[in-house]
């Protein structure tokens, strides 16, 4: 499989061949799914929080006597079912979303997302500018033709880099080893260095068992 080669500095290079054992793999429906709602609950934070009854403000004072007010007994204003009391079996801001999976699978769905996105990947020798100015970016990006949403996987970006793009919009720059299926199976154009496609094949390349849904 081969893709187009840029320069540093954006200049079309020759053709790069890609390892098929990272990028010409099987793609499985499932296991490309499972991936992405792992990502997207790992994302999730717990913001939603409710007050309990023992939370509310007030309702410390019995609101009328027991007996002899023809109204039901009450001991508090806080409870549930009175306006402005507490929530019962509410969200407690305390909800744990996240999810996990085998590692094997994490690098088989790594290495399918890779591939069904192939079409879309483009390598570079460094993806890298001179000085903080967005400009700079654009500019490279305008050279290499990507479009949309871009990620640039990189081994270690460089400051000037970041801080330049930071405020490019639809634009990321990942880092190889922290690279996901949802990063990938979300961007338009992917960028990948020289540097850190030699990571992805070191690290993607390892045998594993066989992922979900794939016939014996």
């Amino acid at each position: 499989m081969k893709v187009a080669g840029f320069s540093k500095t954006g200049t079309k290079a020759t053709e790069v061949t890609l390892p098929k054992a990272v990028f010409d793999v099987p793609v499985t429906d499932q296991t490309l799914q499972q991936a992405v709602v792992r990502s997207q609950a790992n994302l999730r934070s717990a913001a939603a929080k409710t007050l309990t009854r023992g939370e509310v403000r007030g309702g410390g004072r019995k609101p009328w006597r027991q007996k002899g007010t023809g109204r039901a007994r009450f001991g508090s204003s806080r409870v549930p079912i009175w306006r402005s009391g507490g929530v019962a079996h509410g969200p407690t801001g305390l909800q744990n979303y996240q999810k996990d999976m085998p590692t094997s699978m994490i690098r088989a769905s790594l290495r399918m997302a890779l591939s069904a996105q192939v079409k879309n990947s483009v390598v570079i020798e460094k993806f890298a500018v001179s000085e903080p100015k967005t400009r700079l970016v654009i500019d490279l990006l305008e050279k290499i033709d990507a479009n949309g949403s871009v990620i640039v996987v990189s081994v270690e970006p460089t400051e000037n880099t970041l801080l330049a793009s930071a405020n490019v919009p639809g634009f990321r720059i990942i880092r190889a080893n922290q690279l996901r299926s949802y990063d990938v199976l979300t961007a338009d154009t992917i960028i990948i260095e020289k540097a850190a496609l030699a990571v992805l094949e070191t690290w993607l390349a390892k045998k594993s068992v066989k992922p979900v849904g794939v016939a014996k």
